[in-house]
């Protein structure tokens, strides 16, 4: 029989309730330190049967100069097999559902870019949605043998990063949870700026000898919470439209245009300043030399973000000549924002 089938949800909830105290605490606990934790409502008298069940199961124990209780390494066994069982399933759960997504956005994307181009004439770009002051929401760290770590962190709009890491010193069991409540208490929710030097501090000091770890997964929460550009997806429509005229499809020209449409690189130049400028996920107008993009200083750009719940935005942009069809160009920019609002909102629910 499995540890798991001799304890029925109330002993489990009850035994969680105890570590989890113990291990914030460092004192042996009682049944009415117990009962205000949980949300059973339970009499403390109730509590305490459960406890000596618990006891007799060989889960908790108690110091002979203590009324309260503390956990066995069963008990901690019990509770670190929980733990990684849990967020491993919300994981396998996350990720499930964000390649579901990504397929479905990307092909979105892909049939908007193509509709701007066509109802403008001009080259369209769209950038899938990306995150900024990102969050973290959770981290886990699993032990794969004596030697590496696996760590998994997931930043808000549940992007996932896996890596692996070198462990320098012995790390057993209850000195992994413990590392695994220590990053979870002191960084979920915080963005990279909250993460400062105090905060780092206090960590290294609570991890004890194994302060290169948090060390270490420190600086691969920094490369998850920011991103990497290499991820970014920009889509683009229409670029042959350029050809349609002539102060812009002269053979050099053209080809330099055209290049640039096909370069991530060059277009993250757009991206980034329409992100850094006041305009939020207003409507931006570059007329020739205010082009970020030196390749575009013959053209006139117009772009705008589209915003999918808090900290998540994409760039639509339009490019064509200075003597464009700008009435046209931004009430269809301002049409297509509010159907990927629109259907990417009703999407996330």
């Amino acid at each position: 029989m499995s540890d798991r089938d001799q304890l029925d949800e109330r002993k489990v909830t009850i035994l969680k309730a105890i570590i989890k105290t113990y291990l914030e605490t460092g004192e042996p606990v009682g049944s009415r330190t117990i009962s205000k934790y949980t949300d059973l409502n339970l009499s403390s008298a109730t509590i305490r049967n459960e406890m000596s069940d618990l006891e007799e199961l060989g889960y908790i124990m108690q110091p002979h100069t203590s009324a309260g209780r503390i956990p066995s390494d069963r008990g901690y066994r019990f509770y670190v097999d929980q733990i990684m069982q849990e967020k491993e399933e919300e994981v396998t759960e996350i990720k499930d559902m964000m390649l579901k997504r990504v397929d479905r956005v990307e092909l979105l994307l892909k049939q908007m870019a193509k509709l701007l181009a066509q109802n403008t004439n001009y080259a369209a770009m769209i950038s899938a949605p990306q995150f900024h002051r990102n969050k973290l929401k959770f981290i886990q760290l699993s032990k794969v043998d004596e030697e590496k770590l696996l760590v998994v962190i997931v930043v808000e709009g549940n992007i996932i990063k896996n890596t692996m890491i070198p462990i320098h010193t012995e790390l057993d069991d209850e000195g992994l949870l413990n590392l695994n409540i220590l990053l979870n208490n002191a960084l979920n929710g915080l963005t990279i700026e909250e993460i400062n030097l105090e905060v780092i501090s206090r960590m290294k000091v609570q991890a004890g000898p194994h302060c290169d770890v948090v060390d270490r997964v420190l600086s691969e929460v920094a490369t998850a919470i920011r991103g990497d550009d290499e991820d970014l997806q920009i889509y683009t429509s229409g670029a042959t439209n350029i050809f349609k005229y002539p102060e812009l499809s002269d053979g050099e020209r053209a080809s330099k245009l055209i290049g640039t449409l096909e370069q991530k690189d060059l277009l993250q130049g757009l991206i980034d300043d329409m992100n850094s400028s006041e305009s939020g996920s207003g409507i931006q107008v570059y007329i020739g030399d205010e082009a970020p993009v030196k390749a575009m200083k013959d053209c006139s750009i117009v772009t705008a973000n589209y915003e999918l719940g808090e900290g998540l935005r994409g760039t639509i942009g339009i490019i064509g000549p200075k003597r464009m069809d700008y009435e046209k160009v931004l009430s269809t920019l301002r049409n297509l924002m509010t159907q990927l609002d629109t259907i990417l909102k009703k999407d996330e629910r």
